[in-house]
């Protein structure tokens, strides 16, 4: 359709970086385009940070579960949902700022998805692959001090940016008529279509490249939601100043 869509739907998580740098001026551009991003009543509430390879690197890679390529991809970014600069802003004008609310909460966090994803898009248009690690808030706490975070800032996930040096197989998603509903919420179909889904998605994961396992997506699914889902997030989130009304 065009080049912009074909990146797109040509989207894969990369994992194996050549050692290619990415010239800093690369990720500078890269990180304007993420605040071109749209933000919710100018609130403008992602920081990023940018961390070298080294001692840091490697304890991140550690925190969020091992996982090599944190430490060795050419660029590493974690964004952060910040409101602390809102609170420099309010002290500014002496004005008490009104925290802790949820939908601060919820705001920031989607300021964060849309400028990373914005950062996601720019990188693979340039060549460059990518790969989100969500594994940071697996030890968040310990994370936050690494970096440093200051109240009203919480890590939401990582970033890793680099040449790919692989080229796996586009991961099949859900059915069109699975997410695009149209007037109202009718889920009536839904069951068939993930039915077909998960032959289409067991056919995927025994046929690529590596392939370490067969399952549906309905069974990933459901085995992974009978599991705890980080418990620690809410009294971390509390801790920092966010969710408390």
């Amino acid at each position: 359709m065009n080049t912009t869509i074909d990146i797109l739907l040509a989207h894969r998580s990369i994992r194996k970086f050549t050692q290619q740098s990415v010239d800093q001026s690369v990720v500078e551009t890269l990180v304007q385009a993420g605040q071109a991003a749209a933000t919710s009543s100018f609130i403008q509430a992602c920081t990023v940070i940018q961390i070298s390879q080294g001692a840091a690197r490697d304890r991140l890679a550690e925190l969020s579960g091992n996982q090599g390529y944190v430490a060795t991809a050419p660029v590493f970014l974690v964004f952060c949902a910040d409101m602390h600069r809102h609170h420099l802003a309010c002290d500014m004008h002496g004005a008490p700022m009104q925290a802790g609310y949820t939908e601060q909460f919820l705001t920031a966090s989607v300021d964060c998805a849309l400028f990373a994803q914005n950062v996601t898009v720019a990188a693979e248009s340039l060549g460059l692959g990518i790969c989100y690690i969500g594994g940071l808030r697996n030890q968040i706490a310990d994370v936050g001090d690494l970096l440093e975070l200051p109240e009203l800032v919480y890590p939401v996930f990582g970033l890793c940016i680099g040449y790919p040096d692989q080229n796996p197989e586009v991961k099949p998603r859900l059915p069109l008529p699975v997410v695009l509903k149209h007037e109202r919420y009718d889920d009536s179909a839904d069951r068939a279509h993930l039915a077909e889904y998960d032959a289409h998605v067991q056919a995927y994961y025994e046929s690529r490249t590596g392939n370490n396992k067969s399952m549906t997506w309905t069974e990933q699914i459901s085995g992974m939601l009978q599991k705890e889902a980080r418990p620690h997030m809410l009294p971390y989130l509390q801790e920092q100043g966010f969710l408390l009304k």
